[in-house]
């Protein structure tokens, strides 16, 4: 069984509660989540996976309205939350979708798992390297490769960010699927206020259900001004503060 499990937590550092934020008036940006990787054509099964905390109730609250199972685990540690998930839902393979992406693509969705399906390969994405937009990232990867992380990963990026061990190590076959050009350069995630000012822009001029790249992408051949409004923003802001906290903890493993 496949299963795409979205991570989802209120309470983030940069941009508190970013995923309740109002798109288009009627939802929010994790039902826009939930409502495009149902149009995958490849997945089995959603999952929620959020915290134990009680703000995350309402996480609850939207995902048994959009008909999506849950998962409560641990706050910091997400490796550990996809692991446990994975094993209570029994999945086989899990593609991994991050609860700020409202734009994520099914289509490409399907095509990351199609590449995995060809059984050459323990982890397939679409970020190594990046060529699509920042915001219709994919991962997939198979339950042994998640069993082999959860077990091994050490580093706190590796426990937060979920597959960082996998590139931190030699041991997985890894796969990636490329857009036909590159546009790395692009934001169409949320991590800031300037990201949802470009998010509602797109949507509110698009009537298509589900949302695909190119519908954005005619959009934005067409008012290119819209791509100033977060190009600003830094890209590699989470992973930098993970990093910060591995040489903390390298540190502190040091000293003993």
């Amino acid at each position: 069984m496949i299963g795409c499990i979205i991570q989802a937590r209120v309470n983030s550092t940069r941009f508190p509660k970013k995923i309740l934020q109002n798109l288009d008036g009627k939802k929010c940006v994790l039902d826009y989540v939930i409502n495009q990787v149902k149009n995958s054509k490849k997945i089995d099964q959603i999952i929620i996976a959020t915290t134990s905390l009680k703000d995350d109730d309402i996480v609850i609250d939207i995902s048994e309205k959009n008909d999506c199972q849950v998962f409560r685990g641990d706050e910091d540690d997400v490796l550990d939350r996809y692991f446990q998930c994975a094993r209570k839902f029994e999945l086989d393979a899990i593609v991994r979708i991050t609860s700020d992406c409202p734009l994520i693509d099914p289509q490409i969705i399907d095509q990351v798992i199609g590449e995995f399906e060809s059984g050459s390969f323990d982890y397939v994405t679409n970020t190594f390297p990046r060529t699509f937009p920042k915001g219709l990232d994919v991962e997939i990867f198979s339950r042994e490769t998640l069993d082999k992380m959860w077990k091994n990963a050490e580093l706190p990026s590796e426990r937060e960010h979920v597959t960082q061990f996998i590139f931190n190590s030699k041991e997985f076959r890894i796969g990636n699927v490329n857009n036909d050009s590159n546009l790395s350069n692009m934001r169409w995630t949320l991590d800031e206020r300037e990201d949802l000012e470009f998010l509602v822009s797109i949507i509110k001029r698009i009537k298509n259900e589900p949302v695909l790249k190119n519908d954005v992408l005619e959009i934005l051949s067409k008012e290119p001004s819209l791509l100033k409004v977060n190009s600003e923003i830094d890209p590699d802001y989470g992973i930098k503060k993970s990093r910060e906290k591995d040489i903390n903890f390298l540190k502190r493993k040091h000293e003993k």
